[in-house]
């Protein structure tokens, strides 16, 4: 057996694989965000834990054999910043990855650094690692003068679990201080911010093992002493659970945020058009990627704006047998990365009346957050990447509904696998499984990270795609027509 932990925003994921790579178990436990200013995101990091232990508790009250177990993997949420000190203590609660705060620090950065996108291959916006320390050095410099150590969450669970500083690079390239050609961290990146090596964790390719459970993380989790592997930012998580691995395939996540995916050969930076580009989380790749800061979550404030749940919503929708609406919605509820990176972007309802009902909002939503994909798609075509088919993978992919609708507003087949609901935790897991291997990477890889089964594809609809094509240039100007107001 092989135990995967995805550490999300709202919770952690755990996934238990048999040796033939089958989802034999899993569960998940919630954790809550803070948000104590406009803008701020943060999250207590002992939540995590406790998230993670709550939710091996639950598999075990499935009757999960875990004294079967034979590695663990991580993947988790990208660029927060936790930070400890010499003591291994939490200096404050960890600065999320969708936390606008930093922007100032972001202009900054890029000006005192000559070549700065060159070096890291990315343009800095508030959600990356580097800019966060940066306002916590100028606004908390008592806070900052103690920081021993700058981990991310998932690498702050590792250190919890074996007492290792450790991150992979597919997760370390979201913090704007590592090279991702070289596949290093950067001195000079570091020294922009106050930092040098000593303060990061060490490097590992998300496959290799860096350690195994300390006694107590092995009793207190009713598991073996077995190793653990670096594990993956969840975006390269996602992908080695469902396939995506190879130059050209990838992936569209429908998760909290949402995020296209796309593998590359080598790293192929594009920071003009806002898009990522990081390593894989397998040795020898690289990936594109296009992030928008709302996806999942917009259905899901809306489901809790109406007290209702998210599948109700969704049943109510499909029962109308609507499928046009003359309501728009820009799911800027957390401001916007791609293709704006405009942390102070607000979500809003456009085109309202009386006759305007619940249904209408929920398939506002839906298109909206759709509309944000196709920003995302048409910067990672600027980038050099294009996709002839992609991948669903996230907890909104369920959602047969918003999966055709997705297919209408990218003019692009989307694949449903079985199991892709799984996500980054399945990865987490194939990621031990191969460090537990041995020997031959590269034949591991390929034997144990194949694409599941086709559950369904779905084609575009020429008249959906010619309606959401002119909707589409409606969203786009109310953005641009709107900014001035919150800016």
């Amino acid at each position: 057996m092989y135990l995967g932990f995805d550490m999300g925003t709202s919770g952690v994921k755990a996934v238990l694989l048999d040796a033939d790579g089958t989802v034999r178990h899993q569960a998940t436990a919630d954790h809550s965000v803070s948000n104590p200013h406009p803008l701020w995101s943060e999250q207590d990091p002992q939540s995590w834990w406790e998230s993670c232990h709550s939710a091996t508790v639950a598999l075990k009250a499935q009757g999960a054999p875990l004294d079967a177990v034979k590695a663990v993997g991580l993947s988790g949420q990208m660029h927060g910043a936790t930070l400890l000190d010499a003591n291994q203590a939490v200096l404050r609660p960890c600065i999320l990855w969708n936390d606008g705060r930093s922007h100032a620090e972001c202009l900054e950065l890029e000006a005192s650094l000559p070549g700065f996108r060159e070096r890291c291959g990315n343009m800095a916006m508030p959600g990356f690692t580097a800019p966060k320390l940066l306002w916590v050095k100028k606004h908390e410099p008592e806070i900052f003068a103690r920081i021993a150590k700058v981990l991310l969450p998932k690498d702050y669970l590792q250190f919890r679990l074996t007492g290792q500083f450790a991150s992979d690079l597919s997760d370390a390239a979201g913090t704007l201080w590592l090279d991702p050609a070289k596949r290093d961290w950067d001195d000079s990146l570091l020294a922009e911010t106050g930092l040098n090596r000593s303060h990061m964790p060490t490097l590992y390719e998300g496959c290799q093992i860096v350690g195994e459970l300390t006694p107590a993380a092995a009793a207190a989790f009713g598991l073996p002493q077995v190793p653990v592997v670096a594990g993956a930012g969840d975006n390269a998580g996602g992908a080695a659970g469902v396939g995506v691995i190879n130059p050209g395939q990838g992936f569209l996540s429908l998760g909290t945020s949402g995020v296209l995916f796309v593998v590359s050969a080598a790293h192929h930076a594009c920071p003009e058009r806002t898009v990522h580009a990081f390593c894989h989380c397998l040795p020898n790749r690289w990936h594109q990627m296009s992030v928008s800061l709302s996806a999942a979550n917009s259905l899901a404030w809306l489901a809790r704006t109406v007290e209702r749940d998210v599948g109700d919503l969704l049943a109510r929708l499909d029962a109308s047998g609507k499928t046009e609406t003359s309501v728009l919605f820009l799911p800027y509820l957390s401001g916007e990365r791609t293709p704006h990176n405009d942390p102070r972007a607000v979500g809003q309802f456009h085109g309202l009346s009386n006759a305007s009902d619940l249904d209408d909002l929920t398939l506002a939503v839906l298109e909206g957050v759709a509309y944000s994909f196709c920003d995302g798609l048409d910067a990672l075509r600027a980038a050099g990447s294009e996709p002839r088919e992609l991948d669903l993978i996230g907890g909104g992919a369920r959602s047969r509904f918003w999966r055709q609708l997705l297919a209408d507003a990218l003019d692009l087949p989307l694949v449903y696998r079985i199991g892709g609901e799984v996500g980054p935790a399945l990865g987490a897991a194939r990621l031990a499984m191969i460090g537990a291997a041995g020997g031959d990477v590269e034949a591991a890889i390929s034997r144990i990270c194949t694409q599941p089964p086709r559950q369904d594809t779905y084609s575009p609809r020429r008249q959906q795609t010619a309606y959401h094509r002119a909707k589409l240039e409606r969203y786009r100007r109310l953005y641009t027509l709107t900014k001035p107001l919150h800016s």
